[in-house]
């Protein structure tokens, strides 16, 4: 896939991806890049950790430093605020899928409105 769609569409789900882990348990960044690899995410450093570190400064991660064999690792754990945020975001994510891919009737309020159509 190219840079654009991946900027444009992908990358929230990355981002809905990490949140989910850091709800799971704690995470670090080559775990990350590793699983979401896994799924045919090709997200390097220089895209993750800026995303990381975004994702805790709104509040919905906490990070704090552990050391493992000699070298220190930050782990990210989801806050309360980064969990509501999830559960909102997969509300969504239900409804998007059931119109987009299950190709399900739009909600009533996203209809045209045709009170101008001549009869």
């Amino acid at each position: 896939m190219g840079d654009l769609l991946t900027k444009m569409f992908l990358g929230g789900f990355v981002r809905m991806h990490v949140l989910y882990h850091a709800v799971k348990e704690p995470i670090f960044g080559v775990e990350m890049m590793e699983e979401l690899a896994r799924h045919g995410y090709d997200v390097g450093p220089g895209t993750l950790y800026p995303m990381l570190q975004k994702l805790e400064e709104v509040g919905y991660l906490t990070s704090h430093a552990e050391v493992v064999a000699g070298k220190s690792r930050k782990y990210y754990r989801a806050t309360t605020a980064g969990a509501a945020a999830l559960e909102a975001t997969k509300a969504k994510l239900r409804e998007l899928v059931e119109e987009v891919l299950e190709d399900g009737p739009p909600r009533p309020g996203l209809e045209p409105d045709r009170s101008d159509d001549p009869a």
